[in-house]
């Protein structure tokens, strides 16, 4: 009898003050990029790039239309001269203000990463995207075919696409976009493979939804999260290679600024005047980590793996 009792007392209905209400919700619905934006504020680390990031951009916009130099603007009896309250990093050998060019620099290392990595995204997304729905000979033929754009050395039809079409922004872009998209490409195909068999997408089929619709409206969409973690490490790629490009004299041409064509002009007062290579060398590896430290942090946030 005792243990009857004590099951009663244990399982005895909660009196009717004490009971929620019908409509009450006990724990709210989160969407998924809620979540996942949720999990990345939590992520110290990819909170303070995003708000260097952030700085570097506003500065890249701010600084050249608020100061009264020039990027291009010479002064030829202020040259070399060290950073001081007139000019913050400095003058260069013709006297230019060397925080106006880097902040000017930032406009374009930006503006090549962002355009090259978007467009990389779209042409990745769409070509592995087919290539992972309809499987088969389709597959193996685009696979082959990212496979050999692999094998080729990238610098030499760089070179060779700066000696057609010069050296200009748009060549520099077009130039990232020949093979960079390969893994984005890549990996996107992997993702369409696996979601490709799941029950929506077959019932989409079955209802006689075209191919086109269940890719880009029900596998692309679900692998968004890969997606972005992976063009958002594809931005510092892009702006390394046109700095790189620059630095060897193939890229961005003087007068313009880029943070290459600075740190090219820097070499022969690296032991004279050091601050001329320091700064833009700090801005390329303050936004190439930031970029990177928030791909981590999307990449984990992004995870449902990962959550915790």
């Amino acid at each position: 009898m005792s243990d009857i009792t004590m099951a009663d007392e244990l399982f005895a209905p909660l009196p009717e003050a004490e009971r929620p209400g019908s409509d009450s919700i006990a724990r709210p619905s989160v969407s998924y990029w809620k979540d996942a934006w949720a999990r990345f504020r939590r992520d110290r680390l990819a909170m303070g790039a995003l708000v260097i990031l952030a700085l570097i951009a506003i500065a890249a916009v701010a600084v050249p239309m608020l100061t009264s130099y020039e990027y291009d603007g010479q002064d030829l009896a202020a040259q070399n001269r060290p950073p001081s309250a007139t000019h913050a990093f400095g003058t260069d050998k013709f006297g230019r203000d060397i925080l106006v060019r880097v902040c000017y620099g930032a406009r374009i290392s930006l503006t090549v990463g962002i355009v090259a990595a978007a467009i990389n995204m779209v042409v990745g997304v769409v070509y592995g995207g087919i290539s992972g729905y309809f499987g088969g000979r389709v597959d193996m033929v685009l696979m082959r075919i990212v496979d050999i754009l692999i094998g080729l050395p990238s610098l030499l039809y760089i070179i060779l696409i700066m000696m057609f079409l010069g050296n200009t922004i748009q060549s520099i872009i077009l130039a990232l976009c020949l093979t960079y998209w390969t893994n984005t490409a890549r990996m996107v195909r992997t993702q369409v493979l696996a979601l490709k068999s799941q029950e929506y997408s077959l019932a989409a089929k079955v209802l006689g939804a075209s191919d086109a619709r269940i890719i880009f409206k029900h596998l692309i969409p679900n692998s968004m999260g890969p997606i972005i973690v992976t063009v958002t490490f594809l931005i510092p790629q892009a702006i390394f290679s046109e700095a790189f490009l620059s630095f060897l004299g193939i890229g961005i041409q003087i007068p313009m600024a880029s943070w290459g064509t600075l740190v090219n002009e820097a070499i022969p007062t690296i032991f004279t005047q050091p601050y001329q290579m320091l700064f833009p060398a700090i801005a390329i590896s303050l936004t190439i980590f930031s970029l990177n430290f928030i791909g981590d942090g999307l990449r984990d946030a992004l995870d449902p793996r990962l959550k915790r």
